[in-house]
């Protein structure tokens, strides 16, 4: 695995054809000065930055940067213990009162396979037993990609990357929604007897769930967006996939939201803005909805 990973890294450094591309310049409609966006995907490596032709240049370039949310919000003291309660269940319950025996008896097979423990470890089970069935889906999803990913760091992350530049720099960061927002998106928007289905789906469909992140990494580390399109849009033809309503709410109304935000933020300061590679291709995507606004979208070489 260690081998495809620094493959697909060689990849993304040498391949130049049109697909090649997450950097983009944002100029037209009266702009006195570019602005840029740029496509993350929130596991690549900050190092990965590098790869990106013309992304050092843009956070240079520009005077500020915009991210989904300010990332030091996140990863303040207040920020992570509200990220913590949201991954709680309500107090008093736990994942055996969400669970039936068969569930939970599929989960600890999974927990072993993943981690090589389970919830009938008294330490495990106090440290994640509480979890919401979103919460523990991640963290089990992040265990997976690690794996997969040797010399992974949690700590030095793409999208991270940008602000701190921007922050050494003297430049403002600030983002398009607050904490509480992403955390209603992520753990808190949905029900949970809607989140303990979508972790039964991820353990009943191991094979489907690990070639999407397998496709999503060389999509991403290749630059190649109409594949991210592809694969973000990819479907089993079950409950197990998003519902169109689900896929409003984490995609779609998104997109429109920061578009409509987009030319005050722009009008002021030239900003870089760095959001999810997936938000921005496709007919709803970012990208497409700035042209319609009249702004002239290229691709940075």
């Amino acid at each position: 695995m260690k081998k495809l990973f620094l493959t697909l890294m060689f990849a993304a450094a040498l391949l130049s054809s049109a697909n090649a591309q997450l950097l983009y310049k944002i100029s037209g409609k009266g702009l006195e000065k570019p602005s840029y966006i740029v496509g993350t995907y929130h596991l690549a490596p900050a190092a990965f930055a590098d790869s990106i032709p013309g992304a050092n240049d843009a956070v240079a370039s520009v005077e500020q940067v915009c991210g989904e949310v300010d990332m030091a919000e996140m990863e303040s003291m207040a920020g992570m213990q509200k990220v913590m309660k949201a991954m709680m269940l309500p107090d008093g319950k736990s994942l055996a009162d969400v669970l039936s025996k068969e569930e939970m008896d599929k989960l600890n097979a999974f927990m072993l396979e993943v981690l090589g423990t389970d919830m009938n470890n008294p330490m495990v089970s106090m440290q994640m037993g509480k979890m919401t069935p979103t919460a523990i889906s991640t963290q089990l999803q992040l265990v997976q990609f690690m794996k997969k990913t040797p010399g992974f760091n949690p700590e030095a992350m793409i999208d991270s990357h940008f602000q701190q530049v921007a922050k050494k720099s003297g430049k403002p960061v600030i983002g398009f929604e607050t904490l509480d927002f992403q955390i209603s998106v992520l753990y808190t928007g949905t029900s949970i007897e809607r989140q303990k289905e979508l972790l039964v789906c991820m353990i009943d469909n191991q094979e489907f769930n690990n070639k999407v992140m397998d496709m999503l990494t060389e999509a991403y580390f290749t630059q190649n967006m109409e594949k991210i399109l592809e694969v973000s849009e990819m479907k089993m033809g079950s409950s197990c996939d998003s519902s169109a309503e689900e896929d409003e709410a984490i995609l779609y109304k998104r997109n429109a939201d920061w578009v409509e935000k987009m030319p005050a933020i722009i009008s002021g300061k030239s900003t870089l803005f760095v959001v999810g590679a997936a938000h921005l291709p496709g007919e709803r995507g970012v990208l497409e909805m700035l042209k319609k606004e009249g702004y002239t979208v290229e691709g940075v070489k």
